[in-house]
C-alpha cells in the first residue's frame, strides 16, 4: 500500500505504482487555493511601482528591448546594441515584451516577476498535491509565498524570479514523468531547465542531480529505459538552452553587441567563467576584487547573518521532514511516491544549499530564493504525511519537533530586528513550544480538537516569516543588492528609481544608478538624433541611470564592473571620430578589479583631449568639440 492524495490505494500495477489520475480537488480546496493565489497576488503586486526602476541595470535592458528587437534578442543594455547584460537574456525578454505592450514604466518592468511569483506558487501547489494531497499542496504554496526572500525577489527585476518559476515547472514535469515513466514529461522537464539556463546560466543545473537521481530510483520501468529517458531529457535541455548560445557564437562580433561580463566577447566564456566555475572558486576575471571575499563560506552560511533572514525560517523543519521522511520510508518499494517526492525536493535543497554554503565567488543573499520552493515543498509534504500518521509515535514526534524547531529559529531571526514588532518574538516562541506540546497529545484528542491544534500549528509556523514578508513587500527596493526585512528600503547602491536617491551611484556607480537632474537630462538630450549614443559612461549602472532618465541609448563602457574590453580605446576613438557618441559623462571608477583597463584608458583619454562642462555638479565632455591641442 502507498498513500496518494490522502487515501491508501493498492500498488499492484506494473512497477508498483497505482494507475489512477490525481483526484479532482473538492470545492473547499478550490476555494482555499483561490484565496492563496489571490493573497499571493496582492502581496507581490500591491504598490509594485514604489521601487522605481528597482535594479536599473535590468530596467535599462528592458527599455532597450522595448525599442529594438536586436537589443531584445541579445539582451543589450542600450537600444543601439553596445554591450549586453552579464547574463543570458530570458528574463529581459519578458520585461522587454512587457515594455512593448504597456510602455516603459517601473510597473511594466516589475510586473513579469510578480506574475512569475504567483505562477510559482500555483505550480508548486500542483506538484506537491499530486502525490501528497491537497493539504500538503496548500501548505507548500503558502510557505513559498510567505518566504521573505520570495516576497523580495518576486517584486524585483533580477533574473531569479523567472529562474525559480522555470525550475518549479521542471520539477512538476518530473513528478508527472515519474507517475508512468513518461519520456514526454521528462523531456519537457529538460526543456524547462534548458530555458532556465537562458535565464541564469549554470545555476539552473543545480537541480539536475536530484531530478536524475529520483528518476533512476523511482520511475516505474526498467533500468535501461530509465537511462534512455534521461538521455532524451538531457538532449532536450541542451537544445532548449543551447540554441541561443549557438546563434550568438555564429553571428559575427561586429554584427552584435559585445557579450558583457566576458573578456573575449564569448557567451561560453561568460557561462563557464564569470558566471560559472568562477562563482565556486572565486577566480572571476573581470570581477571587482577578483570575486573572492563575497561573504563567508561555511556550513552555517544559510543560517547566519548573510542569508538567515532570507531563507532560514522554515529550513530546520524542511531538513527534519527530509531526514525523518527518508527514515520512515526506508523499507518502502522502489517506486514509493512519498520517498520519491522527498528525494526530488530534498535533493534540490541539499545540492543547492551546499553549493551556496561553500562557494567562494560572488554570492548575494537573495540567491537563497532558489531554495525556497524545495523548503516549502518539504514542509508541506512532511506536515501532511506525518499528520495522516498522527497515531504513530514517530510521526507525532516529527510534527512536534518541526513546530518547536521553527519557533526557536524564528525567535533567533527576529532577535536581529529587536525594535520591529517586539511582541512577535515571545508570542511565536512561547506559542510554538505550547503547540508542539499539544501535538504530542493529538492521538488522544477528539477530532475537532486535533484539527484546532493543527490550525494553531500552521499559524505559529507561518506567523514570523509571513510578517517579515509583508514588511519586506511594504518597503521599496532599489540597487543591485536588495535585502529582506522592515528596514531594507534600499539595496546596496540604492537610489536609482524615479525621484529617488542622489546624483551618484553606490560604490562609485558599481551597484547603484544615478538619478540625473533636469539640467543634466536637458544637456544630454540636446541634438541626440545626430548620434548613435547620446552619451557614454563607465559602468552599466551609471549608464542605466542616465539612459532611463533621457530615454536615449547610453554606452556602458566596460560593462557592469567597468572591466570588460568593450570598447577598447582604439575602438572608442574611432566611434568618436565617426560622430557616434555625443557626450562622455565623468564618473567615479572602482579600483582593484581584475580584467581590462580599457574603460579607464578611455576616461583618461577623454580628460586629456576634451574640455569638461560642469552641469549641475556633473562633468560632461562634448566629444564633438575636442580641445585646440588635440
Amino acid at each position: 500500500m502507498t498513500l496518494v492524495a490522502d487515501r491508501a490505494v493498492p500498488t499492484d500495477q506494473p512497477g508498483g505504482v497505482p494507475e489512477i489520475p490525481a483526484a479532482p480537488p473538492p470545492r473547499r480546496h478550490r476555494v482555499a487555493l483561490a484565496v492563496l493565489l489571490l493573497g499571493t497576488a496582492v502581496l507581490y503586486l500591491w504598490n509594485l511601482g514604489a521601487s522605481g526602476w528597482a535594479n536599473a541595470y535590468y530596467s535599462a535592458a528592458a527599455q532597450a528591448g522595448g525599442e529594438s528587437w536586436s537589443a531584445w534578442f541579445f539582451g543589450a543594455t542600450d537600444a543601439a546594441g553596445g554591450i549586453t547584460v552579464d547574463k543570458t537574456p530570458a528574463a529581459t525578454w519578458l520585461m522587454g515584451l512587457s515594455v512593448r505592450v504597456f510602455g516603459l514604466s517601473p510597473w511594466s518592468v516589475l510586473v513579469p516577476q510578480a506574475l512569475a511569483g504567483v505562477a510559482s506558487v500555483a505550480v508548486l501547489h500542483a506538484a506537491v498535491r499530486r502525490w501528497s494531497g491537497p493539504a500538503a499542496g496548500l501548505i507548500a504554496g503558502a510557505a513559498l509565498a510567505l518566504t521573505p526572500v520570495a516576497a523580495l525577489m518576486f517584486r524585483f527585476n533580477n533574473p531569479d524570479a523567472l529562474l525559480v518559476l522555470l525550475l518549479v515547472v521542471a520539477a512538476y514535469c518530473v513528478v508527472r514523468a515519474l507517475e508512468k515513466a513518461s519520456p514526454k514529461w521528462l523531456v519537457l522537464a529538460g526543456a524547462a531547465v534548458g530555458f532556465a539556463f537562458l535565464t541564469k546560466m549554470l545555476q539552473a543545473f543545480l537541480v539536475l542531480p536530484a531530478f536524475g537521481l529520483v528518476y533512476l530510483i523511482a520511475a516505474p520501468t526498467g533500468l535501461g529505459k530509465r537511462i534512455g529517458h534521461l538521455v532524451a531529457a538531457l538532449g532536450a535541455m541542451v537544445v532548449a538552452g543551447g540554441w541561443w548560445v549557438l546563434v550568438v557564437e555564429l553571428v559575427p562580433a561586429a554584427s552584435r553587441p559585445y557579450i558583457g561580463g566576458s573578456q573575449e566577447n564569448s557567451v561560453l566564456e561568460l557561462a563557464l567563467g564569470y558566471n560559472g566555475l568562477g562563482r565556486l572558486t572565486g577566480n572571476e576575471v573581470g570581477s571587482v576584487g577578483g570575486g573572492a571575499g563575497w561573504g563567508s563560506p561555511g556550513w552555517s552560511r544559510l543560517f547566519g547573518t548573510e542569508m538567515g533572514s532570507e531563507i532560514a525560517w522554515l529550513l530546520p523543519a524542511a531538513l527534519l521532514a527530509l531526514l525523518g521522511g527518508l527514515w520512515l520510508t526506508r523499507r518502502a518499494p522502489r517506486t514509493d511516491r512519498t520517498r520519491a517526492a522527498l528525494i526530488l525536493w530534498g535533493g534540490w535543497l541539499v545540492v543547492t544549499g551546499v553549493t551556496f554554503s561553500l562557494m567562494d565567488g560572488i554570492i548575494h543573499p537573495y540567491y537563497a530564493v532558489a531554495l525556497a520552493p524545495a523548503v516549502a515543498a518539504l514542509v508541506g509534504i512532511g506536515a501532511a504525511t506525518a499528520w495522516r500518521s498522527r497515531h504513530d509515535f514517530a510521526s507525532v514526534g516529527l510534527l512536534a519537533a518541526g513546530v518547536a524547531l521553527t519557533a526557536v529559529e524564528a525567535s533567533l531571526l527576529l532577535a536581529r530586528e529587536s525594535d520591529w514588532l517586539p511582541w512577535l518574538r515571545p508570542v511565536v516562541l512561547f506559542g510554538g513550544l505550547v503547540v508542539a506540546a499539544l501535538i504530542v497529545l493529538v492521538p488522544v484528542l477528539p477530532r475537532l480538537a486535533a484539527r484546532g491544534v493543527a490550525a494553531l500549528a500552521l499559524v505559529v509556523v507561518l506567523a514570523a516569516p509571513g510578517a517579515y514578508s509583508v514588511a519586506t513587500a511594504a518597503q521599496p527596493h532599489s540597487g543591485a543588492l536588495p535585502s529582506v526585512g522592515p528596514g531594507s528600503a534600499m539595496g546596496f547602491g540604492g537610489g536609482g528609481g524615479p525621484g529617488g536617491g542622489g546624483r551618484g551611484g553606490g560604490m562609485g556607480g558599481l551597484l547603484g544608478a544615478p538619478t540625473p537632474s533636469a539640467e543634466v537630462v536637458a544637456a544630454l538630450s540636446r541634438d541626440s538624433t545626430s548620434y548613435t549614443w547620446a552619451a557614454a559612461v563607465v559602468g552599466s549602472n551609471n549608464a542605466a541611470g542616465y539612459q532611463l532618465a533621457i530615454d536615449l541609448p547610453v554606452f556602458a563602457l566596460g560593462g557592469f564592473n567597468g572591466t570588460d574590453p568593450a570598447p577598447t580605446l582604439a575602438q572608442f576613438q574611432q566611434m568618436v571620430a565617426n560622430g557616434q557618441v555625443h557626450w562622455f559623462i565623468s564618473s567615479t571608477i572602482m579600483s582593484g578589479g581584475s580584467g581590462s583597463d580599457a574603460a579607464r584608458e578611455i576616461a583618461e583619454w577623454v580628460a586629456d583631449n576634451f574640455t569638461a562642462t560642469p552641469v549641475d555638479g556633473t562633468a560632461l565632455y562634448d566629444l564633438s568639440t575636442p580641445t585646440a591641442t588635440t
